[in-house]
């Protein structure tokens, strides 16, 4: 595996391959668990090259204090990323993507003001245009998210339709502890008594999914057991052809977001 850390080395190592082999993307924020794991397996099972993104990106947090809080452990990234398969790591400065002057951004509009971009107002701004960013640079056949962020991969997708990009988007399932909790990189900053309370979280959505599934109201099944816990938002979604039940709620100074996929276009889950 190469780290390579400048736009310049990307393109230089990926173009002896274009012409013949496929590459795979996988956009992330580092502090690399089983989640991330899911992905770099199916990009290495469905790609010839692999690459995979370590940057946590300014643009779509909401203050400093967030962004300064978000954990980072590089060395074991990549050595995660190593074990995991990657072909090259990239890992670029916060100047090498956002370079003195820029100020082009990508505003993918409904979609990205309702449930997170409502409590985190610019939040998609900055994702959508890192994201393209990425998918500029890397130039590949196909890109990997996870379903917990199932709006970012909503918002990803429109992008890639609206703007015309020869790029395949992959949403895999959301990968969770044996507990039920969603796997995510807050997730290291719950204390013993805190993940228990986050438990309540993939508790109510399931309830939810369970009173679709007899059709019952699922906002109030999964109201009932966040009774207590701060919310963000709970609320009923369609994103991408999915009717998603996705909630964000606060443990302690911790906030995390989950979702169930109650209906698909070809019926319930």
């Amino acid at each position: 595996m190469r780290v390579v850390r400048t736009v310049a080395e990307v393109r230089a190592a990926l173009e002896p391959f274009r012409a013949a082999f496929s590459v795979g993307l996988v956009p992330t924020m580092g502090a690399f668990h089983d989640g991330h794991r899911s992905l770099f397996a199916a990009a290495r099972e469905e790609c010839d090259a692999v690459v995979a993104s370590l940057f946590v990106n300014p643009a779509q947090f909401a203050g400093e204090s967030d962004l300064a809080r978000y954990p980072r452990d590089e060395p074991r990234d990549i050595g995660r990323a190593r074990n995991a398969g990657i072909d090259l790591l990239f890992v670029p400065a916060a100047d090498e993507l956002y370079p003195n002057g820029f100020g082009t951004w990508v505003d993918v509009s409904e979609l990205g003001r309702v449930l997170e971009g409502a409590s985190r107002p610019g939040h998609f701004r900055g994702v959508a245009t890192v994201c393209l960013k990425l998918f500029n640079i890397v130039r590949p056949q196909r890109a990997y998210f996870g379903q917990k962020d199932a709006q970012q991969a909503a918002v990803v997708k429109q992008m890639v339709r609206d703007l015309d990009l020869e790029l395949g988007i992959r949403v895999l399932p959301t990968v969770r502890s044996a507990d039920g909790l969603a796997l995510s990189s807050r997730n290291t900053w719950l204390s013993e008594p805190e993940r228990a309370r986050a438990l309540v979280l993939p508790r109510a959505l399931e309830a939810g999914r369970v009173a679709f599934r007899r059709g019952s109201d699922p906002l109030e099944a999964a109201r009932v057991l966040l009774n207590g816990l701060p919310t963000d938002y709970l609320e009923l979604a369609r994103f991408d052809g999915q009717l998603v039940l996705a909630a964000a709620v606060r443990v302690g100074e911790t906030r995390l977001i989950d979702n169930v996929v109650l209906q698909t276009e070809g019926g319930n889950t």
